[in-house]
Order: structure tokens, then C-alpha cells, then sequence
């Protein structure tokens, strides 16, 4: 009898590893190809492991709340000696482990590299001194040391630094973590340290917001005539994709002195989940009608909610949106993704006095704040404006989208 290895997939183009969150397999079970043997979760999404082939469950030798990286063998299939010479052989990745039979040496390889989490986060509340300017330098030495703590200088904004000019020396970082002991910590989940990595690069580009308040009334009473029946947020991304697709420049990409401009208004959505936020992706926007859009962007959502998006439905937008009203809120200035240039809000609706041209007073009127946030670099508050006035005028002939 022998033995082909479960492996890690490469769950993504820029996914090094997952966690195993839950085995649906023990050994013994017979198992067939393609059946789902656990789920795993990347930062991205959860998914799962399927078997490579018909057999016998061998062993399974990953554990749950573990993670491994792409390649790893999370455990073997006992299969016969046709099918293990049938499959393909592995031998290009020295990492994967080799088909094994009674007559050769077993070299299939234990999990490598697991993780389980060595740094706990930073304690969030703790008073920050008036003379921390956190690790505005560092010295080879720190970097090594944050390095092999997996740590990055915005962990280090808390900390009084006793050196040169307030500088935060090792000495200054060995004490603020031994501090940390006293304090509860909990481990960050994979989406939490996604969404903070996501948030640290984003900030290293000068970014401004501007907001306009626009009137719902028109949006509400074109929204009772649908059947699926679109939310605000599918009105305001559909107005962002005709405003972009009329000039796609303010979604554009500075790269060096070159303006990248985008090949499809693709746009993504933000929606909550469990410790962070997820972005699907409706794919060419510009040329699909809002009823037209209702059905797949209600799929999306659900699917996100259950950190099971589709890969065609991640990553590549352009721009995001989202609706910060659902939380109560009026007003925010959401950041933008890394990757794009350009982040389209909505606050919750209220009603507010409008002026009236016909009857010539003010009448009362539901109205929400919208805010855009911009990486000033590409786009200035002139520009910034005009798209803003340009989605708010959309927004009110609902008829147009």
C-alpha cells in the first residue's frame, strides 16, 4: 500500500499560509477526490483542503488553531499502488513530501514551519507619555530585535524613548514589553492583523476627505418601485462607477512620475464581519444597471459574511464603498485601501430642512452626508469636489443608474 500526501494549496497569489480551523476528516474514513478534508482561513477568506485523491484517511497530522505554510503535508492518503503512480509527482517542491510504498524508505514530511503565535498584540489603552515619539529611528539592532518579534514602529507609538532626541533604544523596548505582562492580552486574529498591516500602508500616503450632504428623497421613493429592492450603498457604488467611468483619472495610480489609469471600473464594497472587514468586487460596474446588480451584490454579501468569497470576486478594484450610516454614524473619513486612491461614503439619513424652489420655503427631507476620501497626491480638493458633486447629483435621479 501507499501513500500520497494532504498538502497546503496555494489558496491565493498572495497567500503564504492558512489556519487549520476545523478537521472534517479522521483516520480510517474513506474519502474520494475532491472531498472537502478541513477548512482552513487565510486572511482573505476561509476555505478548504480537499483530497487529491480516492483512498483511505492514513493520518492526519495538522492540528487545529495551527498554521501552515503553502506546501506543508497536513497528512497522507492510503491509497493503492495505481492510483499513488497516477498522480503527479511533487518532486519539483522539495517541501512537499514524496509517494511512499513498503518497498521505499516513508519520507513524508511532518508539518514544517507552524505557527501558533509568539507576540501577543499590544495592549490597546495604555497612557501614552507626552515625550513618546515612538520609533521614528531605529537602530540595526532594534530592527532585528522588532524583526524577530514580528513587530512594526507603529506598535511602538506608546513608548518614551530614554535615548539621543527621545529615540526609543532596545533597552526602552525590552522594559515595554515586560510591562506588557501585566496587562490582559489577547491573541489578534488573522483577519485583525490583515486588516492593521492593510491600514499602516495606507497611511504612509498623504490622504484628505471632503464631504457633501445629499438629499434621499428622490433614492427612496425610485427604491419602493424595485423588486429586488437595491440598499443605498448599491445606489452610491453605481454612481461612483458612472462618475469614473466618465473620468477615470481620480481612480488613477501615481507610480514614479506616471498616472496608471485603470482598465475596468471594477469596485468593491466594504462589509463587516467578525473582527474586521472584507471588500467583494462587482466587476465592470460602468456597464451593468442597478437592477441588474441587486441579485449578485445581496450573493456577495452573505458569501463575505461567511469568509467564503469567491477568488473572482476579490481584489483589483479600483475604488471602494462604504456605508458608515449603518452604524449610527453621520459622518467619517474612512481610509482607502492601500491599492486604490479613492474610498466613496455614506452616513446615516436624518431629516433636514431643504429649500424648496417651487414652494419657495424650506421642507423637511431625509439627507445623508457622503465623504470621499483621496490619496492627495493623485487627486486635489478642486477634483476631488467635482466627483463628489457629480455622485451627489446622481444620486439624486436615481432613474439615470
Amino acid at each position: 500500500m501507499s501513500y500520497v500526501p494532504i498538502v497546503m494549496p496555494q489558496l491565493g497569489e498572495s497567500i503564504a499560509e492558512a489556519t487549520v480551523i476545523q478537521i472534517l476528516v479522521q483516520a480510517g474514513d474513506r474519502v474520494v477526490a475532491d472531498q472537502n478534508l478541513m477548512e482552513v482561513e487565510t486572511n482573505k477568506a476561509t476555505t478548504t483542503v480537499t483530497s487529491p485523491c480516492d483512498g483511505f484517511i492514513g493520518k492526519i497530522s495538522a492540528l487545529c488553531h495551527q498554521s501552515y505554510p503553502v506546501g506543508a503535508v497536513l497528512g497522507q492518503i492510503q491509497v493503492s499502488e495505481e492510483v499513488a503512480q497516477s498522480q503527479p509527482s511533487p518532486n519539483a517542491e522539495p517541501v512537499l513530501a514524496r509517494i511512499v510504498s513498503p518497498k521505499i524508505e516513508a519520507v513524508v514530511k511532518e508539518p514544517a514551519q507552524v505557527r501558533s503565535g509568539v507576540v501577543d498584540p499590544t495592549v490597546r489603552g495604555l497612557p501614552v507619555p507626552a515625550n513618546a515619539s515612538g520609533a521614528s529611528y531605529m537602530s540595526p539592532r532594534m530592527k532585528a530585535r522588532m524583526a524577530e518579534l514580528g513587530l512594526h514602529a507603529a506598535d511602538l507609538s506608546g513608548i518614551a524613548g530614554s535615548g539621543a532626541g527621545g529615540r526609543v533604544t532596545i533597552q526602552d523596548l525590552e522594559i515595554f514589553l515586560s510591562n506588557l505582562d501585566k496587562h490582559r492580552t489577547t491573541q489578534a486574529s488573522t483577519m485583525r492583523v490583515a486588516v492593521a498591516d492593510a491600514m499602516r500602508r495606507s497611511w504612509t500616503r498623504p490622504l484628505a476627505t471632503v464631504s457633501l450632504p445629499v438629499s434621499l428623497e428622490a433614492l427612496l421613493a425610485h427604491r419602493k418601485t424595485l423588486d429586488p429592492k437595491p440598499g443605498p450603498a448599491l445606489y452610491l457604488l453605481r454612481a461612483l462607477a458612472i462618475a469614473l467611468n466618465e473620468n477615470s483619472a481620480p481612480a488613477g495610480r501615481l507610480v514614479g512620475n506616471k498616472l496608471i489609469h485603470p482598465a475596468a471600473i471594477d469596485l468593491g464594497f466594504a462589509v463587516e464581519v467578525e473582527d474586521g472587514v472584507l471588500v467583494p468586487v462587482l466587476r465592470s460596474v460602468e456597464t451593468r444597471l442597478l437592477k441588474d446588480l441587486v441579485t449578485r451584490y445581496n450573493e456577495l454579501v452573505n458569501l463575505a459574511r461567511q469568509r467564503k468569497l469567491p477568488k473572482e470576486a476579490t481584489g483589483g478594484s479600483i475604488a471602494t464603498v462604504t456605508n458608515f450610516g449603518t452604524f449610527g454614524l453621520t459622518w467619517a473619513t474612512p481610509i482607502p485601501l492601500p491599492e486604490q486612491t479613492l474610498v466613496l461614503g455614506m452616513g446615516a439619513g436624518r431629516i433636514a430642512p431643504h429649500w424648496d424652489e417651487v414652494q419657495q420655503r424650506f421642507i423637511p427631507a431625509m439627507e445623508a452626508n457622503l465623504t470621499l476620501s483621496f490619496d492627495h497626491r493623485v487627486l486635489d480638493g478642486g477634483g476631488a469636489g467635482r466627483l463628489l458633486s457629480r455622485i451627489a447629483a446622481l444620486m439624486t435621479q436615481p432613474e439615470l443608474l
